[in-house]
């Protein structure tokens, strides 16, 4: 029986790419998941509703629960978790997926644009994780992954796009802070990253369909998840991961996560160009 059965996964940002393969991967090895999102209602540029995320959850035959969130609301943050609690009666798993991504200098970024990475990707996660953790404490195996990169403090990286970095490398010091506040309780604290681009939307938005061949299929990331969230939360704790490296060192051919299999794939940012280990 696998470990996930009957546990209950909360996903942010998942009516489409990571969130939702995630939240498929979840469902198939027995969790009840979460979808939170924004769109109820089809949008005409972007793909995926929440009727229609837990639609294809159930038709294959996994269990799912959605709810409307705009992450930067505190109040549907609480009342996500409340519906949660009273639809699956706790919650084992929390994903930070939502994300908002500029990648300007400081003399292009707008202040709006400054506040909504603040807001989703540092605050939203900040709220989520400390909403869900009355429950993560009663939990027998209670997970939290953080979709953030390893903290590389060369200037090379902060220097692009400043915003977006700060904003990413503060979910990372939840990782980091986090994991050691709650050891003791056995609530795991994890970071994982993309070693190389993936074929989502936001990619797409950011450098053009043509860039999609170069890309990775975001299933590599739900695979690599899913391997952090069968681990014992009491062992494995404070991590960061790269995808692909988690997930070879698990027996995964990696190669098949290639949108083309010619392709040279994109690096993402934060990681250097390197073989696997």
């Amino acid at each position: 029986m696998s470990v996930l059965k009957n546990k209950t996964a909360i996903i942010t940002g998942s009516t489409r790419g990571v969130g939702f393969e995630t939240a498929k991967k979840l469902a198939q090895e027995g969790a009840n998941v979460v979808i939170l999102g924004k769109s109820l209602q089809p949008h005409p540029k972007l793909p995926g509703t929440i009727p229609e995320a837990v639609a294809e959850i159930e038709a294959l035959g996994g269990r799912a629960l959605g709810v409307q969130l705009d992450i930067r609301d505190e109040a549907m943050i609480q009342s996500a978790i409340a519906q949660t609690v009273e639809a699956f009666g706790g919650i084992d798993m929390v994903v930070n997926n939502a994300s908002a991504v500029y990648l300007t200098t400081m003399e292009e970024t707008e202040a709006k644009r400054f506040d909504l990475m603040q807001q989703i990707i540092v605050r939203g996660s900040f709220l989520m994780i400390q909403h869900a953790l009355p429950y993560l404490k009663k939990s027998s195996h209670a997970h939290v992954v953080n979709i953030c990169p390893p903290i590389a403090l060369d200037p090379k990286w902060i220097a692009p796009f400043p915003a977006y970095t700060m904003a990413k490398y503060s979910s990372s010091l939840m990782v980091m802070g986090l994991s050691e506040t709650y050891r003791k309780e056995k609530i795991a604290f994890n970071g994982l990253w993309p070693r190389k681009l993936l074929n989502t939307e936001a990619v797409r938005f950011l450098l053009g369909d043509e860039a999609l061949a170069s890309c990775r299929d975001p299933k590599i990331m739900a695979d690599a998840i899913h391997q952090i969230v069968i681990k014992d939360p009491a062992a494995h704790t404070g991590a960061f991961y790269l995808d692909d490296s988690l997930l070879s060192s698990c027996g995964f051919d990696v190669g098949q996560y290639a949108s083309m299999s010619d392709a040279h794939l994109i690096n993402d940012a934060y990681v250097e160009e390197e073989e696997l280990e």
